[in-house]
């Protein structure tokens, strides 16, 4: 039995005049981490690298790169449509709403039913009005709500219009729930769980999340972080493969 594992072929790379890279980010990486490392393994080349769509470090799935004068497209792709899948936890909530802080509710699941579940995402179909998680990097005032928030301040949320054209329920083993979102920019999907579990007088809390697609581009046609980094690293003695 053939046993070879088969090495990822790239495309001939330009990244000064742009490049759009598909990751997958790991867990716990932040979306800075994953610009970062890539920034630094184009050196010496002075390159403004970008991404497009923060997901947050306990997320994983497709983020998209951006390199050179593409930096400029940025908010465009950031725009894209997005999708996710994940799972929650029913019963309990956390201040974040994930698994960044500790549980500090709970409630019985006794009475929750699928009967009940699958109907209530009709609920949040369509045009909605959300508030963002107070641990979140939106800016208020200058400053991230989740470093307010980790000081123990109230923090004012302001509602945001966002989209949800789909949210569907794909398994039903409580305490855990796995779904599927399809959302414009700008959804929190934590906050979308922990006003699900409200909608059904009960708790949620986000335990998984994983972003499938952005726009036409879909995490299966991703690279790997280190993968990316190693090939890039393996051009230097070769300059003239990346300028």
């Amino acid at each position: 039995m053939d046993t070879e594992v088969k090495k990822r072929e790239f495309p001939q790379f330009n990244f000064p005049e742009g490049e759009l890279l598909l990751v997958n980010k790991p867990y716990r990486w932040t979306s800075f981490d994953v610009v970062s490392k890539i920034r630094n393994s184009l050196k010496p080349l002075k390159l403004k690298v970008g991404h497009a769509g923060t997901l947050d470090p306990l997320a994983t799935g497709l983020l998209i790169i951006c390199t050179g004068k593409l930096t400029k497209k940025i908010d465009e792709f950031q725009a894209q449509e997005k999708e996710y899948t994940g799972t929650m936890i029913m019963g309990a909530t956390t201040p974040s709403y994930d698994l960044e802080t500790e549980v500090d509710s709970t409630f019985s699941i006794s009475d929750l039913e699928e009967g009940s579940i699958r109907p209530a995402c009709e609920n949040f179909i369509g045009n909605i009005e959300q508030f963002p998680p107070a641990h979140s990097a939106v800016k208020i005032e200058g400053e991230r709500l989740y470093v307010k928030a980790r000081r123990g301040e109230a923090v004012e949320r302001r509602a945001r219009s966002i989209h949800i054209s789909t949210f569907e329920i794909t398994r039903i083993e409580l305490p855990e729930i796995d779904f599927r979102v399809v959302c414009s920019k700008g959804t929190y999907i934590r906050s979308l769980i922990h006003d699900f579990g409200k909608s059904l007088n009960n708790g949620a809390y986000l335990s998984r999340l994983r972003r499938t697609r952005s726009g036409e581009y879909r995490c299966e046609n991703a690279y790997e972080v280190m993968e990316l980094v190693g090939h890039i690293k393996s051009l230097r003695p070769q300059e003239e493969n990346i300028l």
